[in-house]
C-alpha cells in the first residue's frame, strides 16, 4: 500500500493519477449540455448505497469510472451558463491549479513550522485586502472557512470588546434580510434569545438608519450594550448593500463595534466601474469577504479583517506543541494566533495564483459583467406582464414572481411559482433559487457567470412560465 504515498518515490503514480482525473473532468466540463441532469434522490441513493467501501477496486481508472456514474454524470454544474441559482460561481483556472497545488504539498496554515511561505502569502493577502477596503496601517485578519465562521468570528471580538458582565444584556443589530449567521452566532456566542434585534429595511432591501438610530437608542434607555451592528454590503436573497456611511457614524456616535458582511458584494473591491457601492466600509471595525462568491475562487476562500489587529487577540490560545508564547517573543509567525480554527488549508493559494495570472482588474472585469447582466435581466422582468420584480439589482441578483392572467388567490400564484422551479429543476434544463418575500414565495436568479447571457435568462423566464402554466391547466383540470 506504500504505492499509494506520495512522495519522491511515487511522483510518477501522483502525475499519471491526477491526468486521468483532469482529463475525465475536463470532457465531462466539455460536453456538459445542461447544468443538471434531473437526477432524483431515490434513483441516486441506492446506486451509492450499493458500493461496497471494503472492497476497494484497486484501480484508478475503474474508480474513475465509478465516480463517472455515481457523481460526476449527475453533479450540478456551477459553470453551465443557465445554473443561475445559489451564490455559487464559476471557478477561474489558475484558481483551480493552486487548488491542485496545495492539496498535494498538504501545508497546514495554523504554524510557520508547518507551512512558512504560505503564511507569509496568506498575510500578503490579508494586507492587500485590507488596503482594497482601506482598513489602516494597524488592520490585520485571516483566512476562514466561509462567511458564517468569519461572521462568528467578528462577533466574537465585538463580544469581548464590551468587557459587558452579563451576556443576556448584549444586543446586536442587524437588517431583516441580513444573512441567518448573525443569528446563529448570536446563540453560539452564548447570548440570549432576545440579543439579535432586527432593523426593517427600505424598498430596496437596505437597512433604514431612522430605525437603526431608534433601536440604538432605545438599547441605551433600557440599560442594555449595543454590541455590535451588522451591516450587509450584499444580502443574500436581494444582494442589496446597507447605507454603509449611514451605519458607520451612528457606530461612531453610539460606540458600536461595526461589522460588515460583505461575504458576496466584496468583489466590488476590485470593480472597476462600481467601487463606490462600498463606500463606507472602510470605516467598519471588521469585514467578512467570500473570494469562494465574486472572487471566481473554489470553495473554500474566504477571509475575516478587522481594523484593529489587537482585537484578534480574543481569538488567540497558547498550546505548548503548537505556539507557545515564546515564539511571540522569538518573532515567529504563527496563524493559528489568529484563527478559530487549528489545522488550516492553504486555500490563501488560489487567490494568489489569481492574482498573478489574471490581476485584479482582471476578477474585477469578470465580476462588472454579471452586473451589468443583473441590469439587462432587470430590464426584461420589468418590461415582462407576466412576472413581478421586487427589487432593481445592487450587484447580480433578482427576485422575481411569476404572475398568471386571471389567477388572483395569492396561494395558488405561490403553487404555481414552487411547481415552476421544481419542475425545472427536475428537467436539468436550469436552475434556479427560491426564497420567501412578504411571506409569498418567489424565485431567484444569483447571475456570478460571465458566459451567462440575456438570451438565457429570456430563455429560462419562458420555462418558467411554460410549467407553471402546466401546472395551473392541471390544476384547473383537476378541479373541473
Amino acid at each position: 500500500m506504500r504505492s499509494h504515498l506520495l512522495n519522491g518515490l511515487t511522483a510518477e503514480h501522483y502525475r499519471r493519477s491526477v491526468t486521468e482525473g483532469v482529463e475525465r473532468v475536463a470532457a465531462k466540463l466539455a460536453t456538459t449540455e445542461r447544468p443538471f441532469t434531473g437526477v432524483t434522490v431515490d434513483d441516486l441513493t441506492p446506486r451509492i448505497d450499493a458500493v461496497d467501501l471494503d472492497r476497494p477496486l484497486g484501480d484508478t481508472a475503474a474508480v474513475l469510472d465509478e465516480l463517472e456514474e455515481l457523481y460526476l454524470r449527475d453533479a450540478v454544474y456551477f459553470h453551465h451558463p443557465r445554473y443561475l441559482a445559489h451564490l455559487n460561481c464559476p471557478v477561474v483556472i489558475p484558481a483551480v491549479l493552486g487548488e491542485a497545488v496545495l492539496s498535494a504539498v498538504n501545508s497546514s496554515l495554523d504554524t510557520w513550522d508547518q507551512s512558512a511561505g504560505g503564511t507569509l502569502i496568506e498575510r500578503k493577502l490579508i494586507d492587500w485586502t485590507n488596503e482594497r477596503i482601506g482598513l489602516g496601517e494597524n488592520a490585520d485578519g485571516v483566512f476562514t472557512s466561509g462567511g458564517s465562521q468569519s461572521n462568528l468570528q467578528a462577533l466574537l471580538l465585538a463580544r469581548e470588546e464590551t468587557k459587558a458582565e452579563s451576556l443576556d444584556k448584549l444586543r446586536v443589530f442587524t437588517s431583516e434580510v441580513s444573512h441567518f449567521s448573525v443569528k446563529k452566532s448570536a446563540k453560539l456566542l452564548g447570548l440570549g434569545p432576545d440579543a439579535v434585534v432586527t432593523i426593517p429595511v427600505d424598498h430596496d432591501k437596505r437597512m433604514h438608519t431612522v430605525a437603526l438610530a431608534h433601536e440604538l437608542e432605545r438599547c441605551a434607555e433600557e440599560g442594555l450594550v449595543p454590541m455590535a451592528v451588522v451591516a450587509t454590503a450584499g444580502t443574500t436573497d436581494f444582494g442589496s448593500i446597507d447605507p454603509l456611511p449611514e451605519i458607520a457614524a451612528l457606530c461612531e456616535q453610539f460606540g458600536v463595534w461595526m461589522h460588515v458582511d460583505a461575504a458576496y458584494g466584496c468583489g466590488l473591491l476590485t470593480s472597476l466601474k462600481h467601487r463606490d457601492r462600498l463606500n463606507g466600509i472602510e470605516r467598519a471595525d471588521s469585514v467578512t469577504v467570500d473570494y469562494h462568491k465574486s472572487f471566481f475562487q473554489p470553495v473554500s476562500s474566504s477571509a475575516l479583517l478587522v481594523r484593529d489587529v489587537a482585537t484578534l487577540r480574543h481569538a488567540t490560545y497558547h498550546a505548548d506543541y503548537l505556539n507557545p508564547r515564546r515564539m511571540v517573543e522569538e518573532r515567529i509567525p504563527n496563524q493559528v494566533d489568529k484563527s478559530l480554527q487549528t489545522t488550516r488549508r492553504f486555500d490563501a493559494l488560489k487567490l494568489w495564483m489569481t492574482l498573478r495570472v489574471m490581476g485584479a482588474d482582471g476578477i474585477g472585469e469578470l465580476f462588472d459583467e454579471v452586473c451589468e447582466l443583473a441590469q439587462e435581466g432587470w430590464k426584461l422582468l420589468a418590461t415582462d406582464p407576466r412576472y413581478d420584480v421586487v427589487v432593481a439589482p445592487s450587484l447580480s441578483t433578482l427576485v422575481f414572481r411569476y404572475i398568471p392572467a386571471g389567477v388572483t388567490d395569492p396561494a395558488e400564484i405561490d403553487r404555481a411559482n414552487l411547481y415552476a422551479r421544481k419542475a425545472l429543476f427536475a428537467s436539468g434544463d436550469a436552475v434556479v433559487a427560491g426564497t420567501k418575500v412578504g411571506g409569498r414565495h418567489y424565485l431567484k436568479f444569483t447571475l456570478l457567470n460571465p458566459e451567462t447571457t440575456a438570451a438565457d435568462i429570456a430563455a429560462v423566464l419562458d420555462l418558467i412560465a411554460g410549467h407553471a402554466e402546466q401546472y395551473l391547466g392541471e390544476s384547473l383540470d383537476r378541479a373541473s
